[in-house]
């Protein structure tokens, strides 16, 4: 999506092709203010992508991560026969609950 004879710049047929892919309508001025916002974001990629990182390693984090929860082990819990008791219905020794949009008939 270049101008001839202009490697890499962006066009202001560009900006309006890819408008119209993104269904979007833009009046001249945005053309133009995007023309040349996009074109600023495309020459600083560009920049990043001519700098020799091979001496750098790969990362997915800034900073090393580390789990901060805790080993999941069993612990004594409530009383089963306590917590039904306190329940609005119970049924087969289980919490009962409506039916997704209400009782059956």
């Amino acid at each position: 999506m270049s101008a001839p004879g202009e490697p890499g710049a962006l066009s202001r047929e560009d900006v309006v092709h890819v408008a119209q892919l993104a269904r979007l309508t833009l009046s001249d001025e945005e053309v133009e203010l995007f023309t040349a916002q996009l074109g600023t974001i495309l020459a600083h990629a560009a920049d990043v992508a001519a700098l020799d990182l091979a001496h750098l390693v790969p990362s997915s984090h800034p900073i090393p991560v580390a789990n901060v929860l805790r080993p999941d082990e069993p612990r004594p819990s409530l009383d089963r026969a306590e917590v039904l008791a306190a329940a609005p219905a119970v049924e087969d020794d289980r919490f009962r609950v409506p039916r997704i949009g209400g009782e059956a008939p």
